[in-house]
């Protein structure tokens, strides 16, 4: 896809297995959070932070990448939950 272009070239720089660090914005929704949270391994650390009014979600993401390509499997899965912000 040619949207995902620019990542991989970025990505292609990186030795690899690497910790990758996601980053997503969620409207304040628990639901949400669970449904990015089945995007990755149990062995990924999840982090979750308030906005300062509340009304939205920060959701940072830390797992263990094999490959560029794994690390945009996880942003095509993340990408097909409505209204996710990827940063």
């Amino acid at each position: 896809m040619p949207e995902y272009e620019k990542l991989r070239a970025l990505l292609a720089t990186h030795n690899y297995p690497s910790i990758y660090l996601y980053k997503f914005i969620v409207k304040h929704d628990p639901d949400k959070v669970v449904d990015i949270k089945r995007c990755f391994s149990d062995l990924a650390e999840f982090k979750t932070q308030p906005s300062k009014n509340g009304n939205y979600i920060s959701v940072s993401v830390r797992e263990m990448m094999l490959s560029a390509e794994d690390i945009i499997e996880r942003y095509k899965l993340v990408a097909k939950i409505k209204n996710v912000i990827t940063l």
